[in-house]
């Protein structure tokens, strides 16, 4: 049996390290909404806001199909301008979408702000419990003799009994106390956790709408611009379009004969070697593979589709103002917009971003672009928008991984400033 002073420092000790280690400090979890909100009102606003989420992702899903089934039929000025309205119709839904979700978890963390609330109060209980139970240990100073002494000044065997029993049920009370705490305090740590997450998500959240917005406007300029240009008519935008398909062929064939040569410079022996998780996926998405719309090499959209031989990458079929993450921690080495140079000709804006194992990664078709030359990545860090500026026929991300040692920028007959390298198989890697 402890003693009286064993039994003081075990439950003194606990107990700073609990006060110095997890004293619970609210978080600043004030959300948007305008007033207190009970309980039960906050669990159906929240319900109200995943129904209206399920409703907007499925009025999306509709807009992914229509676009879509327009992919491989015929050019035309009206479906060209029906596929930018249907972008903008898309991200307009899609910035509902995280106006909603905003709402959403901003009510969830008023919801965490009561869990804590009672949690505090138990911590409170619980202390006030054990503080109750040392002024127990310490009455008489019964807690300093051994059971030997209990008996010994006790009027009876069965006096003693009680009085050693009591000592062992004070004893095992506050042990148990001081458990439940630590319990208590981890679980308030781990509502912290949850409401800080659900605070940057919200953080994300606006930061996309913000840019979508941009990207809303961008593509309505575009398609005013088209209906200039074209005036309306049918025939000018056909002959836009077949000039535009000769200047796409010179740009491919220009690329595809430099980036060859490249390719037979590619030392493996200085690259890491072929296997699934050495880079991430570059969109946020649960299984990128399967979102794969064109392959890598002499496939037969390069063949036939392409005003080429050979892609260099692979293209993920993605929504317009879909986010764009970096394959891996790196340094972004180039940025650009080739539609300055050659509209609709090649990747249009693009990102390179240069890794530390002698791969680089290259983002084409982009809408936006959130990062510059210079700036340091991180793995899974946003880095722009999926779009289809460049030589593209519907919203997508181009994906190229090039053995850093080949990779420049240099100029390009037609388009300026133009990303060159020995490329590699992009899927071998994600």
């Amino acid at each position: 049996m402890r003693n009286k002073h064993t039994i003081l420092s075990f439950a003194w000790a606990s107990l700073l390290l609990l006060a110095l280690g997890n004293q619970p400090v609210f978080a600043d979890t004030a959300s948007s909404t305008s007033g207190p909100m009970s309980r039960d009102d906050l669990a159906n606003q929240i319900q109200v806001k995943a129904k209206q989420l399920d409703d907007i992702n499925q009025q999306l899903e509709a807009t992914r199909q229509s676009l879509q089934e327009t992919k491989g039929q015929r050019v035309t000025l009206q479906k060209q301008l029906g596929n930018l309205q249907g972008n903008i119709n898309q991200l307009d839904l899609s910035i509902k979408s995280d106006q909603i979700n905003v709402q959403k978890l901003n009510l969830e963390v008023d919801s965490l702000n009561y869990d804590m609330q009672d949690i505090e109060s138990s911590i409170s209980d619980k202390r006030s419990a054990i503080e109750k139970t040392l002024v127990e240990l310490q009455k008489d100073d019964h807690a300093s003799k051994n059971l030997f002494i209990v008996f010994l000044r006790s009027k009876s065997l069965a006096d003693g009994v009680m009085e050693a029993q009591n000592l062992t049920n004070l004893q095992g009370q506050l042990t148990a106390d001081i458990g439940n705490l630590r319990v208590l305090h981890d679980e308030y740590d781990g509502k912290l956790k949850q409401a800080a997450d659900k605070k940057d998500s919200v953080a994300s959240h606006q930061r996309d709408l913000q840019n979508k917005m941009s990207i809303v406007q961008d593509q309505k300029q575009e398609r005013q611009s088209l209906l200039a240009q074209t005036k309306d008519k049918e025939s000018t935008f056909q002959k836009q379009v077949a000039d535009l398909q000769k200047l796409q062929q010179q740009i491919a064939s220009e690329v595809e004969s430099l980036d060859a040569v490249l390719r037979t410079k590619i030392d493996p022996s200085t690259l890491p070697p072929l296997q699934p998780g050495v880079l991430g996926a570059p969109i946020a998405v649960a299984n990128a593979k399967a979102a794969v719309t064109q392959g890598y090499g002499a496939t037969e959209f390069a063949k036939n589709g392409y005003k080429g031989k050979w892609h260099n990458g692979v293209d993920f079929g993605v929504p317009i103002g879909s986010q764009i993450l970096a394959a891996e921690d790196g340094k972004v080495v180039a940025t650009g917009n080739q539609d300055t140079y050659c509209y609709k000709g090649a990747y249009g804006k693009f990102i390179v971003i240069q890794h530390g194992d002698n791969l680089t990664t290259l983002y084409g078709h982009l809408s936006r672009q959130v990062v510059q030359k210079g700036d340091i990545v991180k793995r899974g860090q946003l880095i722009g928008y999926s779009g289809m500026t460049g030589y593209a026929t519907g919203p997508h991300l181009h994906f190229t991984v090039f053995a850093s040692p080949t990779f420049y920028m240099g100029p390009s007959k037609v388009c300026g400033p133009m990303p060159f390298g020995g490329d590699l198989n992009p899927l071998g890697y994600l």
